[in-house]
This record gives structure tokens, sequence and C-alpha cells, in this order.
């Protein structure tokens, strides 16, 4: 009886855990897979592609913490000082472009740790 009873509260738990979603962090990769699409915007200028405008938006709705904005402007601060060409005006401006609000400027000189 006692066995069974330990079979179903396990089962129970393991119901709960598998309905958590657990949350990763936001890596490098994604943040870059998502702004892949503006690179002809941020190095030659004009207006942001639409798929450029969606990855910078899904950016946004994807860095929900502190640490996913952090870690956002890392990789986005290193990206734009090694991927040859890029604009830092562009860089600066594609937020407001694309109608996105991201707390801190894209820029090589962004304090990352002054991100909340």
């Amino acid at each position: 009886m006692a066995n069974a009873k330990f079979v179903i509260v396990l089962a129970i738990v393991a119901l709960v855990a598998a309905a958590v979603p657990m949350t990763e962090a936001l890596t490098c990769g994604q943040i870059q897979g998502s702004l892949a699409p503006c690179l002809t915007y941020l190095k030659s200028g004009g207006a942001p592609a639409t798929g450029c405008c969606k990855g910078i938006k899904d950016l946004v709705a994807m860095a929900k913490t502190t640490a996913d904005r952090k870690n956002a402007c890392n990789c986005l601060k290193n990206a734009a000082s090694k991927v040859p060409g890029i604009n830092p005006t562009f860089a600066s401006a594609l937020p407001s472009k694309c109608g996105a609000n991201i707390p801190y400027k894209i820029s090589t000189s962004t304090n990352c740790n002054s991100v909340r």
C-alpha cells in the first residue's frame, strides 16, 4: 500500500515537472540568428528588411530577464566589433527604425553591466 502511494506521488511530481517549461538562457547563437537578416541594413542603411525587424522584435520578446538582456547586449556588442562593415550609426538606429524598444544602445561602447 505504501509503495502504491509513493508511485502515485512520484507520478504527480513527474507530471507537474513536465508541465513547467524549462527556461534556458538566451544564447548568442539565438541572438545572432534573430538579427542575421539585418546585416544588409547594418552595412548599407536604408530601410531594414521585414525579417530584420521581426528578428529584433523577437529578440526583445525573448530577453525577459536582466541576465538575458545583459547577454544580448554583450553578444550584440561583440558582433558589432567583429563583423566588418557594420556602420555604428545604423546599428544604434536599428531598434527605433523597427519600432522596438531595447533598453540600451547597440554600440561597441555600451556598458552591458548597467543593463537592467
